[in-house]
């Protein structure tokens, strides 16, 4: 590191369970993020304001006046820009010396295989069920972490599937393909700081991860009703029937 990083980062290297040894763990990490949306957003910026070296971001959608309201990583001027665009552009105000990388276009399965087998961590921001659990296959088939984000109206939810460790579940132990309702925010509503708040635990457990900090939500599904300002933490485990992970 340079003189500008040490002071860049200075006030994260200055924790004792940090150091210049977690900082060196982000500036050497490449991060992927699936959605530019409300959740995103707060990733996106905390992860390059952190110094995550690497980031590759992916969105197919432009940004759009309704999505002002939650997605702070846009800004009016960028109305009908592609997302990933816009994104990058705000993250260089952010932290000139990260690498970006863009991909504004819908990923077939295959090229999502290859591009989940070069980064460190996977960070699903996605607001639908089918691309979550082709995420969740292909991080289990190429051993990556997961951190997995949603929330919708007042409520919201984070959890790590790290595939890495073979006794941690993973996305489909929780969901079932079969029975899951589709909701959307664009159909029920969120309010704005909602996505803010599980976005930036997407970006803490990232950071947590990828510098061996603490203790992560790995096997553990954290859950907020933001209505009555209510939290729990539940224990997941590994479903031994998952047509993912399960060793049958």
């Amino acid at each position: 590191m340079n003189d500008e990083q040490l002071l860049r980062y200075s006030r994260q290297i200055l924790l004792p369970q940090f150091g210049i040894e977690g900082q060196q763990a982000l500036l050497d990490a490449h991060v992927l993020i699936i959605g530019l949306g409300g959740l995103g957003s707060p990733v996106a910026m905390y992860l390059a304001a952190a110094g995550v070296g690497q980031l590759t971001l992916v969105d197919h959608d432009v940004v759009d006046l309704s999505n002002l309201q939650r997605q702070i990583i846009h800004r009016t001027h960028n109305i009908g820009q592609a997302k990933v665009e816009s994104a990058k552009q705000n993250l260089q105000q952010i932290n000139p010396d990260i690498t970006i990388n863009c991909i504004n276009h819908k990923l077939e399965e295959t090229d999502l295989n290859r591009l989940i087998s070069q980064v460190d961590a996977v960070v699903d921001a996605t607001d639908n069920f089918p691309t979550r659990f082709a995420i969740n296959r292909i991080c289990y088939t190429n051993k990556k972490p997961l951190i997995s984000g949603a929330a919708i109206r007042m409520e919201g939810q984070v959890s790590i599937f790290d595939m890495r460790k073979t006794d941690s579940p993973c996305y489909r132990c929780l969901y079932d393909e079969q029975g899951t309702i589709t909701e959307t925010c664009s159909e029920n509503g969120v309010l704005s700081p909602m996505v803010g708040i599980i976005g930036s635990i997407q970006a803490l457990e990232t950071i947590k991860l990828l510098s061996s900090l603490g203790e992560t939500l790995t096997g553990k599904l954290l859950i907020t009703d933001g209505l009555h300002q209510e939290w729990r933490s539940m224990k997941l485990r590994k479903d031994p029937d998952c047509p993912v992970c399960s060793q049958k």
